[in-house]
């Protein structure tokens, strides 16, 4: 079990969990998950949620979570807007891991070592269920949103590029 799981299992959310094998050589992890969940789930690529650790003003103790679909990029500017800071950089990925207790393409917005503020996009929203990180590569957790904005005092914000 992660520290994600563990959590849910503690506060008593409903949640799935979800697994396939990763492959090693594999660096996109959202599209790998996109591509190995069990067809049967009907999951669509902008159900599953990425998580990335954000600096605000270029400071690297002033961190962040957005959680996002893995179809769509961060919206920096948006972000900044949100979070009230001038500027927002993705922090390094030694950082993240540090931070969070989890390897990039494993970082789950639970159960991190300490818990950050965190944006999710409201496109979360359109999906009874969404799909994240369940704290290893591999390993997704299907969540209701609204259960994961409380568990995390989350946001739910539009922070994803808009394409025209």
């Amino acid at each position: 079990m992660t520290p994600a799981i563990n959590l849910l299992k503690k506060l008593k959310i409903k949640f799935n969990i979800h697994q396939y094998k990763h492959d090693p050589n594999q660096t996109n992890y959202g599209q790998e998950a996109v591509d190995k969940l069990d067809p049967s789930l009907n999951v669509t690529a902008s159900q599953i949620f990425k998580t990335l650790i954000v600096n605000l003003n270029g400071n690297n103790k002033t961190l962040a979570v957005c959680v996002l679909p893995v179809n769509e990029h961060l919206d920096l500017k948006k972000v900044a807007q949100r979070l009230k800071c001038k500027k927002i950089d993705l922090a390094d990925a030694n950082l993240a891991q540090k931070v969070t207790g989890y390897l990039v393409g494993g970082i789950s917005p639970l159960g991190q070592k300490q818990q950050l503020f965190t944006l999710i996009d409201s496109s979360a929203n359109q999906h009874k269920t969404m799909f994240i990180s369940g704290g290893r590569r591999g390993l997704e957790i299907e969540i209701a949103p609204q259960d994961l904005a409380d568990i995390l005092q989350a946001q739910l914000t539009d922070i994803t590029i808009k394409h025209n």
